[in-house]
This record gives C-alpha cells, sequence and structure tokens, in this order.
C-alpha cells in the first residue's frame, strides 16, 4: 500500500516520493543490471538511466503490473539500447527545442540535504566526498563547489538532465550514509 502511495505522489510530481522509489528499488535495479553486465560502472550507469526514465514517464505506469517489474522492464531496454549504440557508435543529437524543455524541467532550490551539505565541516567534508566513486564526486563538485545548474552540470559532462538529477540523488545518499556512519 505504501508504494501505491508513493507512486501516485510521484504522478503527481513530488520529490520526497520520487527520492523514496529511488531508495526503494535502487538496490534491486542495480543487483539485476550488475548479473547482467557484470560491470559495476555500466550496472549503475544503467540504473541510473533507468530511473531517469521511469520518474520521466511515471504517468504511463500501469499499476496491473508490479512497479518493480515495470523497473526492470526499463533496465533491459536501457542495456540494450546501450548495447546497440555501442555497436553502432550512433551520436544522438538533442533539438533545440527538447533541449529547452529539459533546461526548464532543472530544478535549483536547494532541498535539505543540499543545505545539511553545505553546513558541513568543508575539509571533512571533502574527506567524506573522496569516498565516493568518481563520477559521484564529480557532480557533487560541480553543483556544490562550482554552483552549476542541473542544466549546466548536463552540459559540462555531457549527459542528459535526467541522468544529472538521478546521479545527485544517489550522490548525496552515498554521501550522508558515509557520514552517518562515520559519526558513529
Amino acid at each position: 500500500m505504501e508504494i501505491t502511495n508513493q507512486i501516485e505522489k510521484a504522478k503527481r510530481g513530488d520529490q520526497t516520493a520520487f527520492t523514496f522509489l529511488l531508495n526503494f528499488y535502487w538496490n534491486e535495479v542495480y543487483g539485476f543490471m550488475l548479473k547482467r553486465t557484470e560491470n559495476e560502472t555500466n550496472a549503475e550507469d544503467i540504473t541510473i538511466e533507468t530511473f531517469s526514465k521511469a520518474f520521466d514517464k511515471i504517468a504511463t505506469y500501469n499499476p496491473e503490473f508490479q512497479f518493480n517489474t515495470w523497473l526492470i522492464s526499463i533496465a533491459k531496454n536501457v542495456h540494450i539500447d546501450l548495447l546497440r549504440k555501442n555497436r553502432a557508435s550512433l551520436f544522438v543529437e538533442i533539438t533545440e527545442k527538447e533541449d529547452l524543455k529539459a533546461y526548464n524541467i532543472a530544478d535549483t532550490t536547494p532541498s535539505a540535504e543540499d543545505e545539511l551539505i553545505t553546513e558541513q565541516n568543508l575539509s571533512q567534508l571533502l574527506r567524506y566526498i573522496k569516498e565516493l566513486k568518481p563520477h559521484y564526486q564529480e557532480v557533487i563538485q560541480l553543483r556544490y563547489f562550482q554552483e552549476m545548474s542541473y542544466q549546466e552540470i548536463a552540459n559540462t559532462i555531457d549527459e542528459p538532465l535526467n541522468n544529472i538529477k538521478v546521479k545527485l540523488l544517489r550522490a548525496k545518499k552515498l554521501l550522508a550514509e558515509i557520514i552517518r556512519d562515520k559519526r558513529k
């Protein structure tokens, strides 16, 4: 019942519901993709893209099916697309209209996690950040130390805006876990 409520909230654009769903299903999707790809980086990238696509298309989710089954099918399709792209080495251009649409979606208001991160002791925080994987370090550094918007980060590292949002969400969660574990 809790999942159904969170899905309905997410369909209405509730960011905390997105965070809940990401946290609740991350390990399942990541574990599935890790078994399929046998590569942590690829599994993580595919999982990020999966949640990005799922959150973008959550209004199309059919509640007759389990949410995790829907996520896994998206993950499979993302993986297949990745394999095709790697084989064909195609470059897909984003139209100016799509780019403008993505830019207008960016939410640059600081969340509670954003405020917590900025309040931490800087030198200690930098040590914690160094414990993250390099691609998480990069998005944290660009967002909080160079104060780039989501769109600027997406442009800088040449990734879709939704991927940046999911990476930042995941990076903040992992960073919060590191800080919590170090304080025990």
